[in-house]
């Protein structure tokens, strides 16, 4: 998988956890914006590979290929700056496991989307860096 195919996919998953959160999906739209980042964080890996391919899996990059947005950020040798690191706090918990809850509230999905996807979010600054 190539970076731009990552880039691609953030955008997408954003879209679509944007429509989910407006039509009342909240568990839908929490578990596809988290996956928004991962894709995200992971074409910020690819660009620090040769030609910006995302590695092929192997025994000692298991970690690139984690769902967990902590170790995605350390392996693409990201630190948030200062500015976001409150909405990193909020976007930092996000698991792939989510996608089995069903009763997350509106106010937990909207803070994430913000936290996330808003104007000064956690996406706006990954964009700067993939």
């Amino acid at each position: 998988m190539f970076r731009q195919d990552l880039q691609q996919l953030a955008v997408i998953r954003q879209r679509e956890a944007r429509l989910l959160f407006g039509r009342g999906c909240f568990e839908g739209a929490y578990y596809l914006g988290g996956l928004g980042v991962e894709c995200a964080l992971k074409a910020c890996i690819a660009r620090t590979t040769r030609r910006f391919e995302f590695p092929p899996k192997r025994p000692r990059i298991d970690r690139i290929y984690s769902h967990d947005l902590n170790i995605l950020l350390n392996e693409a040798g990201l630190k948030p700056p200062p500015a976001l690191e409150t909405h990193w706090a909020v976007v930092k918990d996000w698991r792939a496991d989510v996608r089995y809850i069903t009763n997350l509230r509106r106010v937990e999905v909207r803070d994430f989307l913000r936290a996330a996807y808003g104007r000064k979010g956690v996406m706006q600054w990954l964009r700067q860096c993939w």
